[in-house]
C-alpha cells in the first residue's frame, strides 16, 4: 500500500509509520508549502492512501470527487502530543489496514470510522 502524509501531519506519526514497514511519503519533505489540490494530484499519481490532519479534504473528496484512487485517512487527535497521536495511528493501521484503501476514514480518539469514498 502507498502512503502519502501531507504536510500537516506530525514528523512523529510518519516515522512512526515507516518504522512500522510502510513506505510513506511526505510532502513535507518533497514539496513544502504546496496546495491540497497539488497534494491530491501527487496522491492519485501515486494511488497512494493519503493522511492528512486538514479537514478541507473532506470537501474536495465528497463535494469535487477530487480523489481518484487510494483513499484518505484523517487525523483528528487535536491536543494530544505527536508521539501519543503516532501511537494511536500506529495502532488504527495494525488492527484495520485492510480496511483504508478507497475509504475515507477518521481517525479519532477512541474512534475509527470508515466508510467508503465517493
Amino acid at each position: 500500500m502507498n502512503l502519502l502524509a501531507d504536510e500537516s501531519v506530525d514528523r512523529q506519526v510518519v516515522e512512526q509509520l515507516r518504522q512500522d514497514g510502510y513506505e510513506v511519503l511526505y510532502i513535507a519533505e518533497m514539496e513544502p508549502g504546496v496546495t491540497d489540490d497539488v497534494v491530491l494530484e501527487r496522491a492519485n499519481e501515486k494511488a497512494a492512501l493519503l493522511i492528512t490532519a486538514d479537514k478541507d479534504f473532506g470537501e474536495l473528496v465528497f463535494r469535487e470527487g477530487r480523489l481518484t484512487s487510494g483513499g484518505v485517512v484523517l487525523i483528528r487527535l487535536a491536543g494530544l502530543s505527536a508521539e501519543r497521536k503516532a501511537e494511536i495511528v500506529s495502532k488504527a493501521f495494525r488492527e484495520r489496514v485492510s480496511e483504508l484503501s478507497l475509504r475515507f476514514s477518521v481517525i479519532a480518539p477512541g474512534n475509527i470510522r470508515v466508510r467508503l469514498k465517493p
